[in-house]
């Protein structure tokens, strides 16, 4: 079981043991996905890129599993506003980009952005690395059970507008899914939750996973959102 009370060079490592069994399906997944099933962004073959990691946390809510999300502040000057996962760049101190370092960068930008306390967190699976083209960021999505809830809330209000969880269920919703248009017109997955519009990269994360856990139902996909031409 993992307790990674360390992120600044502790062992961090993945454990499977002891999970939920509606976790399942997201294991399997994470274990049998390939990269171009997730996503047509893939790192390039160069090896160029920044080098980061999400922090995709399920936990049990009221209303069952839920994900925890945070919205961006405003007034930054890239993906101003929009809802994501915690994470963030790598450091050196984080480690080997191509080990661990990834799992130790996912949790200590979630304690850093939502104050979460990582020794309540069990990492029990990696997805393929996906790529943002407009940031240049190579992402290393890590998958993590929130086995001991801990309160989470803003840290530096200049980075983060709010944190919040998102039950599955409401993910799931036929009525809460539409297709987002971008000015550029590009098409993308949406979800419309807790007063907010996920998209980008983090719908598409949470969109290939509701599919390949077998969780998705059918939505209307002509359903359709235009994004502000400023995102």
């Amino acid at each position: 079981m993992t307790r990674a009370s360390n992120t600044q060079g502790g062992s961090v490592t993945l454990s499977k043991k002891g999970l939920p069994a509606w976790l399942d399906p997201v294991v399997h997944a994470a274990e049998t996905v390939q990269p171009p099933q997730l996503s047509r962004f893939l790192p390039p073959a160069n090896g160029t890129g920044r080098q980061s990691a999400v922090l995709i946390l399920f936990g049990e809510g009221d209303r069952g599993p839920e994900l925890l999300l945070m919205e961006r502040a405003s007034s930054l000057r890239s993906h101003a506003g929009q809802p994501s996962f915690p994470g963030g760049a790598l450091d050196p101190e984080d480690g080997d980009p191509h080990g661990d370092g990834p799992l130790r960068a996912a949790l200590r930008e979630a304690e850093e952005e939502t104050g979460l306390d990582p020794s309540g967190v069990q990492l029990f699976g990696v997805l393929p690395k996906l790529y943002i083209p407009v940031s240049g960021f190579v992402v290393t999505p890590v998958l993590g059970w929130w086995r001991e809830p801990t309160p989470v809330g803003v840290v530096d209000p200049g980075e983060t507008a709010r944190v919040f969880t998102v039950p599955v269920a409401d993910l799931t919703n036929p009525g809460n899914r539409v297709t987002t248009v971008h000015p550029s017109g590009h098409h993308g997955p949406g979800f419309l939750v807790e007063s907010a519009l996920v998209w980008g990269f983090t719908a598409g994360v949470i969109d290939r996973l509701l599919h390949f856990a077998g969780w998705e139902l059918p939505w209307d996909r002509e359903k359709q959102v235009p994004l502000d031409w400023r995102s």
